[in-house]
């Protein structure tokens, strides 16, 4: 039987599983909302932003979008919370708040 993984849901049964979870399809993070995930969350402080851009290329799941050369509000569907963004940023315009 095999399973594609945009099927699988919280409320799947065991049985509608393949032996040794074997996947047949992509799964990414556009498609799961896997900001649900999250522990930590990173809030922006616009008025310490100084839209040097660094934030955005390190964010591993691509949540902080730029549109015109600055950067918007972060994409919390899919923002984990790992802190990345926080870290590198000179300004200390992100902190990371506990959910």
């Amino acid at each position: 039987m095999r399973t594609d993984i945009r099927n699988i849901t919280p409320s799947t049964p065991y049985t509608g599983l393949t032996e040794g979870l074997q996947l047949y399809a992509a799964g990414t993070s556009r498609q799961f909302m896997s900001g649900e995930w999250r522990t930590s969350t990173p809030v922006l402080d616009m008025e310490k932003c100084r839209q040097c851009l660094l934030c955005a290329p390190v964010c591993p799941d691509s949540c902080i979008p730029v549109a015109d050369g600055k950067r918007q509000a972060f994409d919390y569907d899919h923002c984990k919370g790992c802190g990345i963004c926080a870290a590198v940023c000179p300004f200390g315009a992100i902190a990371m708040t506990e959910d």
